[in-house]
């Protein structure tokens, strides 16, 4: 029996390993690798070709959202589970728009994620059963009215702005952000100055709270204002 190889991108460990635990008695699942952040889980990916990576959206240097949206560019096969302590509809919403496969709460029972996996593999969405109660309602209610399904817009930032506000709310200095992204400090002042002007934000303190607000990073993460 082929089984179903799978990325856990999780940047806490503990978790990984209770997540690993969890899969490691299912006879057709398959661990094959870990990630501690997104820029490691994007690596990972490309070279592993998992059938499923389940990616947590709050990890350093690179967050899940943005790691999700760089490994489906590349038309990669694998289908991606995010793992998410935020449950609202808009950002569900934002992340589907990238092309994830299923979306889980942290809340969830453990014995669900087996159950995602499984789905994912096979072609099909999974949501957190809160979340597609939900899902289905808006949809329903939505049909009923005669309105449009409602969808979210994509994000404006580009992949790489979305990089430099990440770096920039966990306190990097420019050329902290230059050696990570591999590009000089004043590319880094540009893309901060056009984060900055499509966000209408001007100081990095700000800059912080809407990344912490958006998702991008947690409240936990320890940040310099600098």
């Amino acid at each position: 029996m082929n089984k179903i190889t799978v990325l856990l991108a999780e940047d806490h460990h503990i978790v990984r390993e209770g997540l690993r635990a969890l899969l490691s008695i299912e006879p057709d699942i398959q661990v094959i690798g870990e990630a501690e952040n997104g820029r490691e889980a994007v690596a990972l990916a490309r070279r592993l070709c998992p059938d499923v990576i389940v990616m947590d959206i709050a990890m350093p240097l690179l967050n899940g959202l943005e790691a999700t949206r760089q490994i489906l560019q590349t038309a990669s096969a694998s289908k991606i589970i995010v793992l998410s302590a935020h449950g609202d509809d808009a950002y569900v919403e934002k992340i589907m728009t990238l092309g994830a496969s299923g979306y889980l709460i942290k809340q969830t029972a453990a014995h669900v994620l087996p159950l995602a996996i499984r789905a994912v593999h096979g072609g099909r969405p999974f949501f957190s059963p809160s979340i597609s109660q939900r899902r289905t309602h808006h949809v329903r209610k939505a049909l009923a009215q005669g309105d449009p399904v409602p969808k979210k817009d994509a994000a404006h930032l580009t992949p790489r702005e979305m990089e430099v506000l990440q770096l920039i709310a966990e306190g990097k200095a420019n050329k902290e952000t230059a050696d990570v992204l591999n590009i000089s400090i004043k590319t880094v002042e540009k893309h901060r100055q056009k984060v900055m002007e499509k966000l209408n934000i001007h100081d990095t303190a700000s800059l912080t709270r809407y990344a912490i607000s958006a998702g991008i990073i947690e409240s936990s993460v320890q940040v310099t204002i600098l």
